[in-house]
């Protein structure tokens, strides 16, 4: 592991002279009027926790690296990049030639090779599974999710099979979602967008299309019992919750399903699903068009549709989330952390309950955040969406 080359580049970049002064952070005026529906529900307390961290990289060279998940043992780090690559990093840094067998992708706008993660079993199975932009035809394209079985020298993804492909393709290269989160109890859930156009955002509305929704799905692509919309006519069945935007972030927290989707101007939300909820785009939202009309009614609130458990004013333009359980911070035991693409580093969240009650900004110069994960130590890492984009390590010690 060697000591972080573009650091001093991204602080400079940010007019920012050291890292310590990076933790500093004043918000923005709202980008929106709207009054929060309770008084937790939005700028929650900007704190500092004053935990020392170090920061290394370790590796760079990556591009537009989208996702990423810790293997067992020594074996390192498997991590996606958008035009269409799959990696093995090894601890000390170095890049495995792509995994072969890995799905066409279509890296255009914001498509790509997405999410990975590794099946609940692993260790035996060797299961890995992959979100990514899926083409589907006549220059249309789709969220889709598949796994595969990584074979044993880790040089090749076999026996790939899609168990989930959004409906129907979109001609719009953008807001494909998507995570793919486990409970534990058999399930897979993966999350979507809508293509971001007037034309498909009124998607996430429809039950007879998976634009803007979270579905749910045995590990085998199959429909599991529970679903609630299941039997409806016209309903997809795998459907699990609706009326989302651009689902990017996604975690299991105390057995409850929990995501974080992109609103437009303002209105970032964190939501803690319910299955079979509304949760209002593009009817309802905290934010305003980029043009700065409003969005669907105007409104933030209607009857039967569910408000976000936080949401951001301006955006914090979230990435991969996560609960830190891990034994490196033991100050930061149970609290959420977000990669943030703009303005950039990672997201901490205290919370109280389901509430927020705190929220500080940590490691700012490294500009695009876009997943965050718990190495075996404890460490966090995080990847940086970028042409030259960088694995690093964040551990207890005084700042860079």
């Amino acid at each position: 592991m060697r000591p972080t080359t573009s650091i001093v580049a991204a602080l400079s970049a940010l007019g920012i002279s050291s890292c310590a002064e990076a933790q500093n952070f004043d918000r923005s005026p709202k980008e929106a009027n709207f009054e929060p529906a309770f008084a937790e529900q939005t700028r929650a307390p900007l704190v500092s926790s004053d935990v020392q961290t170090s920061m290394q990289t370790i590796a760079d060279g990556l591009v537009h690296p989208w996702g990423i998940e810790v293997l067992p043992g020594d074996a390192g780090y498997l991590v996606t990049e958008r035009p269409g690559r799959l990696r093995i990093v090894s601890r000390d840094g170095a890049l495995s030639d792509p995994i072969s067998g890995v799905p066409q992708v279509v890296a255009q706008g914001q498509g790509g090779l997405l999410d990975v993660a590794l099946a609940p079993d692993f260790e035996t199975s060797r299961r890995v599974y992959l979100s990514y932009a899926k083409p589907v035809g006549n220059g249309l394209s789709a969220t889709a999710a598949a796994y595969g079985t990584l074979s044993e020298d880790m040089s090749a993804l076999e026996n790939v099979t899609d168990i989930f492909v959004q409906e129907p393709g979109s001609r719009v290269k953008k807001h494909y979602g998507s995570r793919i989160v486990f409970d534990g109890a058999g399930h897979v859930y993966v999350t979507t967008g809508e293509h971001s156009s007037d034309e498909t955002r009124v998607y996430a509305q429809d039950l007879d299309k998976t634009y803007g929704k979270v579905v749910r799905l045995t590990l085998d692509g199959e429909v599991p019992q529970g679903n609630p919309f299941a039997g409806r006519d016209g309903a997809i069945p795998s459907i699990w919750s609706y009326g989302h935007r651009n689902l990017q972030g996604a975690m299991m927290r105390d057995g409850e399903l929990w995501t974080i989707e992109h609103g437009p101007r303002g209105g970032d939300e964190l939501n803690r699903i319910e299955a079979g909820a509304n949760y209002g785009w593009p009817v309802i939202s905290y934010g305003i068009r980029y043009s700065g009309g409003p969005i669907g009614s105007g409104e933030s609130k209607r009857e039967g549709m569910e408000q976000p458990v936080y949401y951001w004013d301006p955006v914090i333009a979230p990435g991969g989330m996560l609960t830190y359980d891990g034994d490196a911070f033991s100050e930061w035991q149970g609290d959420v952390f977000i990669g943030s693409l703009y303005p950039g580093g990672i997201v901490r969240l205290e919370l109280s309950g389901d509430r927020v009650a705190a929220e500080e900004r940590i490691r700012m110069e490294l500009g695009r955040v876009r997943d965050v994960e718990i190495d075996s130590d404890g460490a966090l890492l995080a990847i940086t969406d970028k042409q030259n984009g960088e694995l690093v390590k964040i551990t207890p010690g005084s700042s860079s």
